[in-house]
């Protein structure tokens, strides 16, 4: 499943081993795409204990992400991304495939 092409960028890498780091009993954070949100889809994020047999895995350092196969589809050539401004912190997919997304950076459309 390498040909999704995501990357992780050092932030992110960093803020999940964090969280991860933080919650013995979790070991990566799962992204998924889900229907749904102002743009048509939205990205959820949550903790996993492990990896399902259709997951990608991308590791980096000590931070490792999961995406499912349903989500790779619409994240090929994402990256994700952990911003800290004066907005707040969040984790943030750049993605190349989305021909709109809206304010809050969570929902995209195709």
């Amino acid at each position: 499943m390498s040909e999704a092409n995501i990357t992780l960028s050092d932030a992110a890498a960093r803020r999940i081993a964090e969280i991860v780091g933080a919650d013995a009993t979790k070991q990566a954070l799962r992204v998924s795409v889900e229907g749904g949100g102002c743009s048509g889809f939205s990205y959820k994020f949550d903790l996993a204990d492990g990896a399902e047999d259709d997951d990608l895995v991308i590791a980096k350092g000590d931070a490792k992400v999961l995406i499912d196969s349903m989500s790779l589809v619409y994240m090929a050539g994402s990256e994700i991304d952990f911003v800290d401004n004066l907005l707040g912190q969040s984790f943030q997919i750049k993605n190349p495939n989305a021909v709109a997304s809206c304010g809050c950076g969570t929902s995209f459309s195709i």
